[in-house]
């Protein structure tokens, strides 16, 4: 079996190329019906999804890369050869190697951080609603989620790591004197926002609101934090009312405009707008930045916020990276052993159904003999002397056939199997 990665992330793509390849939650279904039925063997399929990533995980008999390339730059209306400029293909090991070091946060532009585990599981509950997700790929990542599970608790790889969210309350410290005195908006009820509200609230700002396409979630979300809600609809005739926005949606299309913003630092008499555009594809039109008075920031230009302090954690890298190895080469053995080249997964199916059927042999025969009113101690008593015996039938009897030259062989043998626990 065969495992493959195709991605771009933060450091192979620029923001808006890693734009057109991003994929809502809704749109994974879908996409992973096109991808499956674009390859020659229909391939197990999943797709991460995030602001710093688009990651293809795939499975088959045999790779299919080329077919993944071609496939993903057609959903992101790109040449083949200039997609193929930016992003990383890696196989079987190294493609395991990578999921397990994606899941652990060792491959994130924050060291360490924790939301891409849970994105990741979102993809893999997303595959498997889909359909597209097998024996091979639910593998590598339920391994993924235990390495990452064991990275966190055994090494200080997260200590101090510093989020997006938490990026974005330094960066805004660093405009405003205090950040009491300031008006927030969000626009979005993600995860993403959620988070970053959560950490503006410990700053006690002036007040918050939040703008959300549907009302019911801005609701929800704002009742944690005694934050007004307002309609997308009219962002644009109250965007002046505030001096931190921050927004994150999974809108295709940018939802801030150049012109509304230019509009608001008119009526705000140039006070400076703090803006922080956390989505892929961009919510805020990225001409908004050669605006005077106005500081936007996007997820790429957080990176030097977000690497502070990151030779901190270092030193525990080399520690993550031994269980990665563990993990790999524990994985890797799982997918040799069912290679059908090495006859092993015969084997098993032949020993199942050998093992099934002494089960309902010996069952129909204690259940016959419990008919017939013996005691249930003389049946299983039986039952355990019948199944012991079918056991160790085979063995016994290549021991006593092996010649001179084999029985030291056998006997070892034997024993591996029989008297190890």
């Amino acid at each position: 079996m065969a495992v493959w990665t195709l991605g771009l992330n933060h450091n192979t793509a620029p923001l808006d190329l890693r734009g057109r390849f991003a994929f809502a939650l809704d749109q994974i279904a879908p996409a992973l019906q096109g991808l499956r039925h674009s390859h020659t063997r229909h391939p197990e399929a999943a797709i991460l999804s995030t602001c710093n990533r688009t990651e293809v995980y795939c499975a088959s008999e045999a790779p299919q890369v080329d077919h993944t390339l071609d496939w993903l730059a057609r959903a992101g209306d790109v040449p083949a050869d200039a997609l193929r400029q930016h992003t990383y293909v890696l196989e079987d090991g190294l493609a395991a190697r990578h999921a397990f070091r994606v899941a652990s946060g060792l491959d994130s532009m924050v060291l360490g951080e924790p939301q891409i585990l849970g994105q990741m599981k979102s993809a893999v509950r997303a595959a498997e609603d889909a359909g597209a997700l097998g024996q091979t790929l639910n593998q590598l990542f339920q391994r993924s989620f235990a390495v990452a599970k064991q990275v966190r608790s055994s090494t200080e790889i997260g200590a101090h790591s510093i989020s997006m969210a938490a990026a974005a309350v330094r960066l805004a410290g660093q405009l405003f004197e205090d950040l009491g005195k300031i008006r927030v908006l969000f626009v979005g009820a993600g995860e993403m926002i959620e988070l970053a509200a959560t950490h503006f609230a410990a700053k006690n700002p002036r007040s918050i609101s939040i703008a959300n396409r549907t009302l019911e979630r801005g609701e929800h979300l704002a009742g944690r934090f005694g934050a007004e809600v307002m309609r997308l609809a009219d962002l644009p005739e109250r965007l002046h009312e505030f001096d931190a926005v921050v927004s994150c949606t999974a809108s295709q299309l940018p939802i801030i405009g150049l012109g509304a913003v230019e509009r608001a630092v008119k009526k705000r008499r140039h006070r400076p707008i703090f803006m922080v555009d956390l989505a892929v594809p961009r919510d805020i039109e990225p001409e908004v930045k050669g605006l005077e008075d106005v500081f936007l920031y996007t997820v790429d230009d957080l990176a030097s916020v977000v690497e502070a302090g990151q030779a901190n954690r270092q030193a525990a890298v080399a520690q993550a990276e031994a269980i990665i190895d563990a993990g790999v080469q524990s994985f890797m053995h799982w997918v040799d052993q069912r290679n059908p080249a090495h006859g092993v997964v015969p084997v098993i199916q032949e020993l199942n159904a050998q093992a099934e059927q002494w089960r309902a042999d010996a069952v129909a025969q204690a259940q016959r003999r419990m008919a017939r009113g013996e005691s249930p101690e003389a049946v299983i008593e039986a039952l355990a002397r019948a199944l012991t015996h079918k056991m160790l039938h085979g063995a016994m009897a290549e021991l006593n056939g092996a010649s001179a030259e084999t029985r030291a062989q056998v006997a070892e043998s034997v024993r591996k199997l029989f008297l190890r626990a």
